[in-house]
């Protein structure tokens, strides 16, 4: 990414205890129905945009977000369900990545071509991003449940 111009990167490693508090104060409000990990990329997300001086994401820019094992304790959640009957609406839908995509479109005011990618290879994520990334850049983030969020805002 050396000739991409950063406009911010954001590491949070380990999370703040009241993280969740932090978000709901920056929103406004607490969101809903969004598991923790989704809630966790709104979080990243939001003080990588911030740090960059944006309200929201430019209309063109694109969005990116990986981790090692997308939303792990809704999946579990969703594998106890299934063991005695049908797994709940709610928690089918935390365990889904795309809709944590849907929610930071939402709380990000913004429409494009956002994807998820499960992947053990950051480096990897940061030159496909860069090889698909136009002039108004990307937001890209990595989030780990329950551990770690990092988030990068570049531009060409």
């Amino acid at each position: 990414m050396s000739d991409w111009r950063t406009l911010a990167h954001v590491v949070v490693d380990p999370l703040p205890a009241d993280w969740r508090e932090q978000l709901a104060r920056r929103l406004g409000q607490r969101p809903r129905r969004i598991g923790a990990w989704a809630e966790l990329a709104l979080y990243g997300a939001r003080l990588c945009l911030d740090a960059a001086g944006e309200s929201t994401l430019p209309a063109r820019a694109q969005l990116r977000v990986a981790s090692l094992s997308g939303p792990l304790a809704a999946t579990r959640v969703i594998a106890e369900q299934a063991r005695s009957s049908l797994p709940m609406p709610f928690a089918f839908m935390q365990s889904q990545p795309s809709q944590m995509l849907a929610a930071l479109s939402q709380q990000l005011a913004w429409q494009g071509d956002a994807r998820f990618m499960l992947c053990r290879d950051k480096d990897a994520v940061l030159r496909l991003a860069r090889l698909e990334c136009g002039p108004a850049g990307v937001l890209i983030g990595w989030v780990e449940e329950d551990r770690r969020t990092e988030w990068w805002r570049v531009c060409d």
